[in-house]
């Protein structure tokens, strides 16, 4: 029986995909026991080919070619034939860390918990690049609740799903799928798939390294990216609506939308470049989550107000905020402080 299937969409990425693939069969497992799921969408580049001969020898490779419909529906044609009793979705860019992967099946396999999250590592290229080996000491479990890792565990902005195992059965069961056609997906389907998992596993041992891209995120960030965002912060708010969930994960799922919110307002008034498009993208998230009012403390309240009732009053604030304040003002402040106390 097929232990595991791992999903990797493929998508111009024809520099990083042959590593990735070759960092699957660095994993002291049986090929019988895993599946590789390689989902072209529709790559323009020679990605495809930079994996050719793998794909050849290994019996347990199987490709979906799909029209280019994004990530989100790349890793949901993949989960759909899926054999495993366990699934993992990495970036086709990212590399498994050599014999990681085995002792943290097992583990899933042993307890048949909802899903098992592990540690992970960030490098950039030049640091993979130079990178020999990675020290991995003896690791430790911890078992909770989805709620409970929920509340005391996930970082909203921190919502990786690359170095996540999660059972089939529970996927298929809470017919879990990634929102098609946007950015951001990981966010509301990792909310929800805490909110609805049963039991979860914490093993600190470092399972994937994730590539680090340069460049700031405002300096890429553009309408259609503020509409994605806006979705997925609509989808996370509507887990509000979840029934039976606690006072405290209530909370802090709140919280979660909350800083999500104050992100996207700020990647608008910093990444958007003129007044006419800051005030499509904040109009655009009030149509997607006409709902949303956050109530904890002076500072949401006033700030929900003005969402709601005066949209762009609020980001024409947010953005002179930015250009007086943390352009100017801060750094003079800090600058006139650092010659005080030389």
């Amino acid at each position: 029986m097929t232990q595991l299937s791992i999903i990797v969409p493929v998508y111009n990425v024809e520099n990083y995909i042959r590593p990735c693939i070759e960092s699957i069969f660095n994993q002291g497992l049986d090929e019988s026991y895993f599946e590789i799921i390689i989902v072209n969408d529709d790559t323009e580049d020679k990605s495809m080919e930079m994996i050719a001969d793998i794909i050849k020898i290994h019996n347990n490779i199987t490709v979906i070619n799909q029209e280019n419909q994004g990530v989100s529906v790349a890793r949901n044609n993949g989960i759909e034939v899926a054999k495993g009793q366990y699934i993992l979705m990495i970036d086709s860019d990212d590399l498994l860390i050599e014999n990681s992967l085995k002792p943290v099946l097992e583990i899933a396999n042993k307890t048949q918990v909802d899903i098992v999250v592990a540690d992970y590592l960030i490098m950039t290229n030049d640091e993979i690049k130079n990178l020999k080996s990675i020290c991995q000491e003896d690791f430790t479990i911890r078992e909770m609740s989805g709620e409970h890792f929920f509340e005391k565990e996930l970082d909203p902005r921190e919502c990786y799903i690359w170095h996540i195992l999660f059972k089939r059965e529970f996927l298929i069961d809470e017919k879990m799928r990634f929102y098609p056609g946007i950015r951001y997906q990981d966010v509301p389907f990792i909310h929800e798939c805490y909110l609805k998992a049963n039991k979860c596993l914490k093993i600190s041992l470092f399972l994937i390294v994730y590539r680090k891209w340069s460049g700031a995120s405002t300096s890429s960030f553009d309408i259609k990216k503020a509409k994605d965002f806006s979705i997925a912060i609509s989808k996370t708010w509507d887990l509000t609506q979840l029934k039976g969930l606690s006072q405290a994960v209530d909370f802090k799922l709140r919280e979660d939308v909350w800083t999500s919110f104050c992100l996207i307002v700020f990647l608008i008034c910093r990444g958007l470049p003129n007044s006419s498009e800051r005030n499509t993208a904040i109009d655009y998230l009030r149509g997607c989550a006409p709902n949303l009012y956050f109530k904890n403390g002076a500072k949401q309240h006033f700030l929900s107000f003005l969402f709601n009732k005066m949209p762009h009053a609020l980001i024409k604030l947010r953005y002179f905020y930015g250009i007086i304040f943390e352009d100017r003002i801060i750094p003079y402040s800090r600058h006139i402080l650092k010659r005080l106390f030389r």
